[in-house]
């Protein structure tokens, strides 16, 4: 005799290792789907929809979170399956990550100067045992999106993709970037190929409209570093 399955109204009754706030707990709430966040906060769902569900219901009403904030208090309220306090939950939390987004921007360093660059970068490049090179990528006021490190290994025109070098500012809407790269002799002169290198990254970010701001090589030690800009090297 087969036994009726059934239905999975509450997270509770969900397989362990299926439950949102279990697998947020094991691999972090940046692997778990939008709709298995928004069952965390709604904890229950209704008569035929988990709370997995009933998120992800929410999400294909209003098109996305952003669809959610927009919607009105009132508006969630009439959700079936979303009360006051389902609501006023969603509310809350979409208005907290706005709210974090907010601070990220006022707590991201400008950048008016190589002096600026260089002392966020200095101490962690200057100790390197390989030549790095690393893209800085500014917004529209010169605060730092983010820096990544876009290729290890010498530092030369046949080498380096110029591709490659402004990828992450493409991904991430940078308006301009600086290129660092760091040289582990310890003397950050410019090499003629460094120079080369240079030419060819401002004059690809022209074509992009990506402005090219400095490229900096970072030697050993606190005032060990060059910038090219100032110097000339390869811009314009």
């Amino acid at each position: 005799m087969n036994e009726t399955v059934k239905p999975v109204y509450r997270i509770a009754d969900m397989p362990v290792n299926e439950r949102p706030r279990e697998r947020l707990e094991r691999i972090g709430a940046d692997m778990l789907k939008t709709e298995e966040l928004l069952a965390i906060l709604l904890r229950v769902g209704l008569e035929g929809e988990n709370a997995v569900e009933l998120g992800l219901r929410l999400l294909l009403t209003y098109k996305s979170l952003n669809g959610l904030h927009r919607a009105s208090f009132a508006e969630l309220c009439s959700e079936r399956g979303i009360g006051r306090a389902k609501a006023a939950q969603i509310k809350a939390a979409l208005e907290l990550g706005h709210r974090l987004k907010e601070e990220d921007l006022k707590e991201r360093p400008a950048i008016n100067s190589p002096d600026d660059a260089v002392a966020l970068i200095q101490f962690d490049m200057s100790g390197l045992e390989q030549e790095h090179l690393r893209v800085m990528l500014l917004d529209t006021r010169n605060r730092v999106l983010d820096t990544v490190e876009v290729y290890k290994g010498s530092v030369n025109s046949s080498q380096v993709q110029t591709g490659e070098v402004f990828k992450p500012a493409i991904r991430r809407n940078a308006t301009s970037i600086i290129v660092i790269h760091n040289h582990p002799s310890g003397d950050p002169t410019p090499s003629p190929d460094d120079i080369a290198v240079t030419r060819e990254i401002f004059q690809a970010g022209k074509l992009l409209g990506i402005e090219v701001l400095d490229h900096l090589i970072i030697g050993q030690g606190k005032n060990s570093w060059v910038s090219l800009k100032t110097k000339g090297l390869g811009f314009g």
